[in-house]
């Protein structure tokens, strides 16, 4: 189950995706309101939680912009703009659903499934990926490699379920970090070379061939060679 998260405020921003992580969604991070159009438009999401007062585009013109293209994606908006007037104009502007800040993370989480049975997509949900010989169970927190149990430490398999969830797809040092560690990333730090290093030869002991492989300048990519 996949959540985008436009808001500018990186508290507030890394305190609900810390929310949702724990309980099992993927989540992806946008900080101003043209970044997280564009991911919205260009990856598919079980649900939109969406800032109103956001830099480079506010968030009801974001909201505009996904509703003009079809995009029904259900969005939560979460704003500190409480009138009953305000209420009105996003909900009759598309979203599904709008939270006033200050909140509580709970209320906030039982809307989220709320919205998501209501859209259907809770039927998607997935629970095991797998790619070549390799196979990741949510449930479990196991992960096998050409049918050998590979033990990953806790940072090791969210890096690697991230990677799955991206199949062939160059993901950036960054996108790795704000996914597994939830706060900002700091381009100094080596903590994903690292993890990736270690990963990579956990999982190379069991299987023929490396899956993990660095792209220079660009990131990682999981792909059979």
């Amino acid at each position: 189950m996949k959540v985008l998260i436009i808001e500018d405020d990186q508290t507030t921003r890394e305190y609900v995706a810390k929310g949702l992580r724990e309980q099992q969604f993927v989540v992806d991070e946008a900080s101003n309101g043209h970044q997280g159009l564009v991911m919205a438009t260009s990856c598919e999401y079980q649900l939109i939680i969406l800032d109103r007062m956001l830099p480079q585009l506010d968030g009801m013109k974001v909201l505009a912009a996904l509703r003009a293209t079809e995009n029904t994606t259900p969005v939560l908006i979460l704003s500190a703009m409480d009138s009953v007037e305000n209420r009105v104009e996003g909900l009759n502007a598309g979203s599904d659903d709008y939270l006033i800040k200050p909140f509580a993370l709970a209320e906030l989480l039982a809307r989220v499934q709320l919205l998501i049975r209501r859209s259907g997509a809770s039927k998607q949900v997935i629970t095991e990926y797998d790619y070549a010989d390799l196979k990741l169970d949510l449930k479990s927190h196991r992960v096998w490699r050409g049918g050998h149990l590979v033990q990953l430490q806790q940072k090791e398999f969210l890096l690697l379920q991230y990677l799955m969830e991206h199949a062939e797809q160059v993901v950036s040092r960054m996108h790795l970090f704000e996914a597994v560690w939830s706060y900002h990333f700091d381009p100094k730090t080596n903590v994903i070379d690292v993890h990736i290093a270690n990963l990579r030869k956990k999982l190379d002991g069991y299987g023929q061939g490396s899956l993990i492989h660095t792209v220079r300048g660009a990131g990682y990519v999981l792909r059979q060679s």
